[in-house]
């Protein structure tokens, strides 16, 4: 899959979830279940959601109960990202299983879905940079905004073709694909006591 493909379907997500502009909106599924595709999709909708929730326990006008509920929300967003993430990967891996790696290969620092996750944080910091710009009055912070909208614009052009290096190093067998789980344990009740239930 194309770094350019990934991309349309983040910016068709940031599209549809600003158009509805409710935190907790459901998400739509625009394809099939279980593709590809509608993993992506439902990667970068948690990611918009998880944006918002966090600016929204940032602002000191938010009543401390609300913001103890909104960092439960935050951390079961954390985990159904992760938990795209790895379900991306394990597609990946599954894809790339027969190829054999070359005498060489090198090991990446990064799996392809952790990479694209990076990828899916960066789209969203470009809408977000693009609204300042777009809306800001200030001419200080507007070329402020624009410089950083700038460096932003070239992360994604630079991520988007390591990426898709990557992808190529895989089917090249000059990269060994390998998949490891994150092992979070702060949403685990095996691991945090603070989940436990207590009698």
């Amino acid at each position: 899959m194309k770094s350019a493909v990934i991309l349309n379907i983040f910016e068709e997500a940031i599209r549809t979830y600003y158009g509805i502009n409710e935190i907790f909106a459901p998400m739509p599924s625009p394809y099939p279940s279980g593709s590809i595709e509608a993993l992506l999709f439902q990667k970068n909708w948690i990611d918009n959601k998880q944006w918002n929730l966090e600016d929204v326990v940032r602002d000191r006008q938010t009543p401390a109960e609300k913001g103890i509920q909104f960092k439960w929300e935050i951390d079961s967003c954390n985990q159904l990202r992760t938990d795209t993430v790895e379900e991306l990967d394990d597609i990946f891996f599954k894809e790339f299983s027969s190829i054999h790696p070359l005498e060489n290969a090198f090991i990446n620092t990064e799996t392809p879905a952790w990479a694209i996750d990076r990828l899916s944080i960066l789209s969203i910091k470009i809408y977000h940079m693009s609204q300042k710009v777009e809306l800001e009055k200030d001419q200080r912070i507007l070329q402020k905004s624009m410089s950083k909208l700038e460096v932003l614009k070239q992360q994604r052009v630079d991520l988007s073709l390591a990426i898709d290096q990557l992808f190529e190093n895989i089917r090249s067998g000059r990269c060994i694909i390998k998949t490891y789980k994150q092992m979070k344990m702060y949403n685990d009740p095996d691991f945090n006591p603070f989940l436990r239930e207590t009698s």
